[in-house]
């Protein structure tokens, strides 16, 4: 006769599966197309608050050609994608912000993130060529391309979505876990895409499909973030310890 303990191991080891094979943690950026038809070289799940990266670095211009794509919170938020050329967490971000206009028109501005209370319309750093922003499906998507420092090997972003646009201005984004994880870096050379092993701690500004594929697939799509591993295999090991 079966032992009663199996039924509920089963159980838990199923519910590890679908955690393991959820949309945050399975590949898709390859999977999503751009109505522009522009090509990118690589592309990353991020690992939190569901959202994609596509990019290709160029290293004669020193320029990082990007396409964002996430959902904003609430169907009249927003969603960011920010490179910080002086941290790794919000404050000193240099950011692309795509909202809604008055009109209904979906269009990318840029913010400076100057202190955890300050987020400032303003150029950037850093030259922005090509930006522009589409919204269909529930998701939205930033195109730019971005001048990087000579040499530049990796990039420290952040990215973010908010839930709302007051007198075209982001709204404050939630402090949900996901959104307080949401930075890595960007590794030019291997691709890798993001590293969450330490939290943001500050607010963010607030913070697909149809065309051509993405021809990478590189940078850390289809991988579990790393602050993410040991959650899974105390999991994994809880199953055993209660069923046994």
């Amino acid at each position: 006769m079966a032992s009663p303990r199996f039924p509920s191991l089963l159980v838990c080891l199923s519910s590890l599966t679908v955690l393991l094979i959820s949309p945050s943690y399975s590949l898709t950026c390859t999977s999503q197309t751009f109505t522009n038809r522009h090509v990118y070289t690589n592309c990353t799940d991020l690992p939190s608050l569901n959202a994609y990266l596509h990019w290709s670095h160029n290293s004669t211009t020193s320029s990082l050609s990007i396409a964002f794509v996430a959902a904003p919170a609430k169907p009249d938020g927003w969603i960011a994608w920010a490179v910080n050329p002086t941290g790794t967490g919000m404050v000193g971000a240099q950011s692309l912000v795509a909202m809604k206009r008055s009109d209904g028109s979906i269009a990318v501005d840029t913010f400076n993130i100057s202190s955890y209370s300050s987020i400032v319309k303003s150029n950037l750093s850093f030259a922005v060529s090509a930006s522009s922003a589409e919204y269909s499906g529930g998701v939205m998507r930033i195109f730019a391309t971005i001048a990087l420092p000579e040499k530049a090997t990796t990039v420290n972003q952040v990215w973010q979505v908010g839930p709302s646009v007051t007198g075209g201005m982001p709204d404050k984004h939630d402090f949900l876990p996901a959104n307080l994880i949401a930075k890595g870096t960007l590794d030019l050379a291997t691709g890798s895409g993001a590293d969450t092993s330490v939290p943001a701690l500050a607010p963010g500004p607030g913070s697909g499909s149809g065309g051509e594929k993405s021809a990478g697939g590189k940078g850390g799509a289809s991988r579990i973030g790393k602050s993410n591993i040991g959650f899974y295999v105390f999991l994994f090991l809880a199953c055993f310890v209660c069923c046994f």
